[in-house]
């Protein structure tokens, strides 16, 4: 029996040197040292021994096992070592290969609109104003000459937190909070730009959408300045040929106002489809600042005047790159903003 036990030994030792894999290797050890395995089947027959020679055999089962054991754990860490080299080599980087290219970003249609706008009034010497786009009733409307059940509250129809809290309809609550905080100094000049909220979606209007107000308090301003600055910002945002007009509207708080339309950007004023063949596309609203709203904000309207114009910078945008659809502007639909 101990013959049989030192050359079970050898053949395990054999086959572990030729196993290939820990699987490989994992087989070998059930096979040989399993609860099923050979060296068990050996020991079984030790009770056909007598019993001065069961402690020698003994002896030698546990010998041979120690070694087998052993030779295991050597095998095992080689294998894992090889399998260790094998996936760096399989999975190693060549660092001097050159790296996937980045995709690039651009800047939005609409921020690219509103930079332009402001650059246009920071050269005629403005400066940006801004405010809270949750306002109260009071700023929102009642500032600006719209008290309660005026009916031109209508026109904008907005989204209200409370009886007193909405969502601005306008950045025209802007205007008024500045002019609280400048009042009496002179001049004011700013530009409002910022988000609105109107309940209405469609193919040209959305409920949410970005505005640029602007506003100029001074002694002696006249409609003429008004139209001067208009005409102005209308050649440098669509081209030196542009030619702007001015139509008599209705606005709270202005007075006079005016809407204000440009020579279509398209065909140059001789007209077509996009201007519905009069020429001409309308921008923004503007007027005089109304004497309420000036002597609400802290300024004597019998020393100083003003005037004040809004436009919406989707509308403007959709004017200057042929856009028909203001909700592309919302969608961000790669394939649309890869055009700007």
């Amino acid at each position: 029996m101990k013959d049989k036990l030192h050359e079970l030994g050898e053949q395990a030792r054999g086959k572990m040197a030729e196993a290939g894999s820990l699987e490989e290797l994992n087989e070998i050890r059930v096979r040989f040292l399993g609860k099923k395995g050979e060296l068990t089947r050996i020991l079984r027959g030790m009770g056909s021994l007598s019993a001065e020679e069961r402690p020698r055999v003994g002896q030698v089962a546990n010998e041979v096992r120690a070694a087998l054991e052993e030779e295991l754990a050597v095998r095992s860490a080689s294998l894992k070592e090889l399998v260790r080299e094998q996936k760096l080599r399989s999975e190693g980087i060549d660092v001097t290969l050159p790296g996937s290219p980045g995709q690039r970003g651009g800047i939005h249609p609409l921020n690219a609109v509103l930079e332009e706008i402001q650059d246009i009034f920071l050269g005629l010497g403005y400066s940006i104003a801004e405010g809270p786009e949750i306002e109260t009733d009071y700023y929102n409307f009642e500032a600006l000459n719209l008290p309660k059940d005026h009916p031109a509250r209508d026109m904008q129809d907005t989204f209200f937190i409370s009886g007193e809290i909405l969502l601005r309809t306008q950045t025209s609550p802007v205007q008024v909070r500045t002019m609280e905080k400048t009042a009496p100094e002179l001049p004011v000049k700013i530009i409002a730009p910022g988000k609105v909220y109107r309940r209405d979606d469609d193919a040209t209007h959305s409920p949410m959408f970005n505005q640029v107000e602007g506003l100029a308090v001074d002694r002696r301003i006249t409609f003429s300045d008004l139209k001067g600055t208009l005409a102005h910002f209308a050649r440098e945002m669509f081209g030196g040929k542009t030619i702007t007009r001015f139509r008599p509207s209705y606005f709270p708080f202005t007075e006079p106002s005016a809407e204000v339309d440009v020579s279509c950007v398209m065909c140059g004023g001789k007209g077509c489809r996009v201007c519905s063949h009069t020429g001409w596309l309308e921008i923004l609203g503007s007027g005089m600042v109304h004497p309420r709203v000036l002597e609400v904000s802290g300024y004597n309207s019998e020393d100083v005047t003003g005037f004040a114009f809004g436009m919406g910078i989707e509308r403007i945008a959709m004017l200057k790159y042929g856009i028909d659809d203001m909700r592309l502007l919302f969608e961000n639909d790669l394939r649309f903003l890869r055009q700007f």
